[in-house]
């Protein structure tokens, strides 16, 4: 996989300065430490995929902060969340209609039931293939969801 989302992200961060964006720049730069911080922990230059997989995360943490803020009745601190939200998820992939989602389900459950796995470990093998097939697509807490309603 090619290195394309790193550059994209330094132009945005360049972007954001010019035009004095402080709340996208301080974002956008949260997820650049968190992807250099990645890189000296692994000792390695991240490649696509796992810069991916460190803005699903951020992407993840923000969803549970949005949920847990609007819970307590802190408004104005779920909306910067959501703002937060919102630039992150520019960098990740076309989202997977609910045709493709449901038809990854449907393949994977079937693949997974042809190897003769049910019950628990079959949800874990289901997700695992499907995390692989929509990386950065799907909103995966919705997508365990709707496997374990399938499963049962």
């Amino acid at each position: 996989m090619s290195n394309t989302l790193k550059p994209k992200l330094a132009d945005a961060v360049k972007a954001a300065m010019r035009a004095k964006d402080s709340a996208r720049l301080g974002t956008l730069r949260f997820l650049q430490a968190a992807i250099k911080q990645k890189e000296v922990d692994d000792r390695r230059e991240l490649d696509d995929a796992a810069v991916l997989a460190i803005i699903e995360k951020q992407v993840k943490q923000r969803r549970e902060s949005i949920a847990a803020f609007e819970q307590a009745g802190r408004s104005e601190t779920a909306a910067q969340e959501k703002a937060e939200l919102a630039v992150l998820q520019e960098f990740l992939p076309q989202s997977a209609s609910p045709q493709e989602l449901e038809a990854a389900i449907t393949a994977a459950i079937a693949e997974v039931q042809a190897q003769g796995v049910s019950g628990a470990p079959a949800m874990g093998k289901v997700m695992a293939l499907i995390k692989t097939r929509l990386a950065g697509r799907a909103d995966m807490s919705a997508v365990s969801a709707q496997v374990k309603s399938r499963l049962a």
